[in-house]
């Protein structure tokens, strides 16, 4: 490799460092002030780099926001959706899914609860990329539990009579239920409410109410 190539790779991999850097301080700052709080100067000043430097590597306050929404759901997955990822189907893998949302929340991966929940509040009335970002984030997880829902069925482990799409908004209802209390009020009892509230509500439509475990 030449040393112009062995330059152009040092650069490459420095601003990647730099994206990685700021899009972690970026997350945590969108869930708990919101991603209009966001700005190529402020993250410039808080991290000291430079303000051109941020500028070149998002270009817009637009793409920074974008961007940490991007970077919140690579996040989301790795903490909630990749544990459950090879389990087989059933009521359980239902049951876990919802365990690791309240573990994600409750251990605060962001500091401000679940970034997606506080996003959705801040962007709900507006329209825009940012808004069908946020849109999009949620269909993909509502979709994901509904589909896990549907895949019990078909392994005959949830009544064949439940509406998939209604038993997954019931189970995130309760789930943003636990946050948004959590985060007002800084007591753990939602999430303990919570749980048995999916538990129950799990129970009531599974086949075999005992295939469905506690959730701690």
């Amino acid at each position: 490799m030449t040393a112009a190539a062995k330059g152009v790779d040092g650069r490459v991999e420095r601003g990647n460092r730099t994206r990685r850097l700021v899009l972690r301080h970026t997350v945590d700052i969108a869930s708990v002030e919101g991603l209009e709080a966001l700005s190529v100067g402020r993250i410039a000043t808080e991290l000291g780099l430079s303000k051109s430097g941020v500028f070149a590597l998002f270009g817009s306050k637009e793409e920074l926001q974008l961007a940490t929404i991007r970077a919140a759901g690579r996040i989301y997955s790795d903490e909630v959706l990749a544990p459950v990822a090879d389990l087989p189907a059933g009521v359980g893998k239902v049951a876990r899914l919802c365990a690791e949302w309240l573990r994600y929340s409750q251990g605060r991966v962001f500091p401000g609860g679940c970034f997606f929940y506080a996003v959705m509040a801040e962007f709900d009335a507006r329209q825009g990329p940012v808004h069908d970002a946020v849109v999009r984030s949620l269909d993909h997880w509502m979709a994901y539990v509904e589909q896990l829902v549907a895949e019990a069925q078909t392994a005959g482990e949830i009544d064949p009579g439940i509406d998939p799409a209604q038993l997954a908004f019931e189970l995130v209802a309760l789930q943003e239920a636990a946050n948004a209390h959590s985060l007002l009020t800084g007591a753990s009892t939602p999430y303990d409410r919570a749980r048995t509230g999916i538990v129950s509500r799990l129970r009531a439509a599974a086949t075999n109410a005992d295939r469905v475990p506690q959730i701690s």
